[in-house]
């Protein structure tokens, strides 16, 4: 069985992050789950779609013309031969998402094609119920948090680098209600697997949490 390490958790835990870090490190594939609703929720921005029209959002997630691939920056992610990396990580495009991703036709729409993406020698699967909906037979299972502060400062950050002026507070209270929303929706609620191994990145380095990955990875696979 090709293996897969699913890695869970809220969004700014640091699990895209991560992901890509333990790909790179293993030579596997990687599989940005929550890239395919931002992708999902930005093609229905751009075609004016009714957001109450689940069909016409089920019809155009199934149809959704995307690629990844990876460059020495991180993933680049493209919606009809178009980069939308820097795009889809747009605050309303977020909240979009979350709502969309609580649509079962959508969710059944992006489940077989998610899986798709299992591939020798291996893949590492990132989001919010990879461990618990979309690979529940993985045999590493990780779920990735943080304080909502701490997620909140890493996001101010980020954003502050690009020269995007944001209210911390603001992020902190987009944050809780992403938090609330993808927790409490009916569908696949943002929840840690059984057996999953919890890991809070409040205060540890990207480096270390890398390498703690790799070592769950090294005693489960080896």
């Amino acid at each position: 069985m090709i293996p897969v390490i699913t890695i869970d958790g809220p969004s700014g835990a640091g699990k895209g992050t991560i992901a890509q870090n333990v790909a790179r490190q293993l030579g596997w594939h990687i599989l940005d789950s929550g890239s395919l609703y931002r992708l999902t929720a930005l093609a229905c921005i751009q075609q004016q779609v009714d957001f109450s029209s689940e069909n016409v959002i089920e019809a155009i997630a199934r149809e959704l013309p995307v690629r990844f691939e990876s460059e020495s920056y991180g993933l680049a992610i493209f919606l009809d031969n178009q980069d939308v990396s820097d795009a889809i990580r747009d605050e309303e495009i977020g909240m979009v998402a979350s709502k969309v991703a609580a649509m079962g036709g959508v969710r059944e729409a992006l489940l077989e094609r998610q899986r798709a993406f299992v591939a020798e020698p291996g893949l590492i699967a990132d989001g919010r119920d990879m461990g618990t909906t979309v690979f529940p037979q993985a045999r590493l299972k990780i779920f990735m948090t943080a304080s909502c502060e701490e997620r909140a400062q890493r996001r101010y950050k980020q954003l502050k680098e690009k020269g995007i002026s944001v209210s911390l507070a603001a992020l902190v209270a987009d944050l809780k209600a992403r938090d609330e929303q993808d927790s409490n929706r009916p569908i696949s609620p943002l929840k840690p697997a059984a057996d999953a191994v919890m890991i809070d990145t409040s205060d540890m380095s990207i480096d270390q949490v890398t390498q703690h990955v790799l070592d769950l990875a090294k005693q489960r696979f080896s």
